[in-house]
């Protein structure tokens, strides 16, 4: 005959009340994870900056409205395991009006990112300024990166800095990114635009490719038509062949702190290997960052006899093979500006 176990009704009990207390810390968890927060924007564009805490997060998310109860939101993060998952950078948050909501547009998002325009002739300096501006990259850090001698040997280029190879386009960054990945991005687009049937050219014309860009930086200084940069560039291998000092402007204006502007006879006078005024011969490196137009015009030069240009006044140039021709152009120039001038300061009579 088989025999019933004694029922121990303290089993159930025990049982019951783990079951009720594994359902209140599931709603819990539930409750917090998507608690409703107060965020009234359908899209939202906020900005995470490096090294941040979580609570620290959750200020500068309450600060922009986007949530009303920090403490859910940070104990959704934890609960999560995400505390330590959330990148700086600067997202776009889309009806984000939970804690979950909010919390896996942060981890799982991709931030957004922002364009940059790096234009033909600019310095490394002006890159830095536009950098800062546009993607809160510290100047001062950038600079110090593009000068950095040791930096310059591993890209395997000439020169002390990186003046001169940071290639001119528009970029796509997000905010806040290192500044060696743009550094290294832009230096990459140099090495894409440079061909090895240009390197070859260099040699030919019997010049390293840190004199090619060094040529490259002053024609983009001068030129304003594509059509005068390749004959631009013949004035400077004329004048290189001919021993004389290449007496360009645009050297000038880089050694200059409160450039651009005219330059003054005393600027002329500036003791600097960069004063082409002074010293014969290519500057020691580039005075900008010239644009792959330029770099071509430096590698192919026009043939002919001209040994100076002068501004006509309406962006174009005219060339002379001798000085006597030279002093015509510029006085014909000078008249121009005097004309210029005049209209500017003309005061107009006054109506009845």
């Amino acid at each position: 005959m088989l025999q019933l176990k004694e029922f121990n009704p303290g089993l159930k009990t025990v049982g019951s009340i783990a079951g009720i207390l594994i359902a209140s810390i599931l709603a819990f968890y539930l409750l917090v994870i998507y608690w409703p927060q107060s965020n009234p924007y359908e899209r939202v564009e906020i900005n995470i900056p490096k090294g941040v805490t979580l609570s620290e997060i959750g200020d500068i998310l309450k600060e922009k409205s986007i949530i009303s109860n920090k403490r859910t939101f940070t104990m959704a993060v934890k609960s999560l395991g995400h505390e330590k998952n959330i990148p700086a950078g600067t997202y776009v948050l889309n009806n984000a009006i939970n804690n979950n909501a909010i919390i896996n547009q942060l981890v799982y998002g991709a931030p957004s990112l922002k364009k940059i325009t790096v234009l033909e002739g600019w310095t490394i300096e002006n890159i830095a300024n536009q950098l800062e501006a546009k993607l809160k990259i510290n100047k001062k850090k950038f600079l110090k990166l593009c000068h950095d001698k040791r930096m310059v040997r591993l890209f395997n280029l000439q020169g002390n800095s990186f003046e001169g190879y940071l290639f001119p386009d528009t970029y796509t960054f997000a905010e806040g990114v290192d500044p060696y990945l743009v550094l290294t991005r832009m230096v990459n687009e140099f090495s894409n635009n440079v061909s090895k049937s240009m390197e070859v050219q260099s040699q030919d014309l019997g010049m390293s490719m840190l004199e090619v860009i060094t040529l490259a930086s002053i024609i983009e200084g001068e030129a304003i038509y594509d059509s005068e940069r390749s004959i631009i560039s013949s004035v400077y291998h004329n004048r290189l062949k001919k021993g004389m000092k290449l007496q360009a402007d645009p050297t000038i204006q880089y050694i200059i702190d409160d450039g651009p502007r005219r330059l003054l006879i005393d600027d002329l006078k500036i003791k600097s290997n960069y004063n082409t005024y002074l010293y014969p011969g290519l500057p020691p490196g580039p005075i900008n960052n010239p644009g792959k137009e330029s770099i071509i015009a430096a590698l192919y030069p026009s043939v002919n006899e001209y040994l100076y240009f002068v501004a006509r006044g309406d962006g174009y140039h005219t060339f002379t093979k001798n000085e006597k021709e030279h002093i015509k152009a510029k006085k014909k120039f000078q008249e121009v500006r005097r004309r210029v001038q005049l209209k500017k300061n003309k005061i107009e009579p006054e109506r009845k």
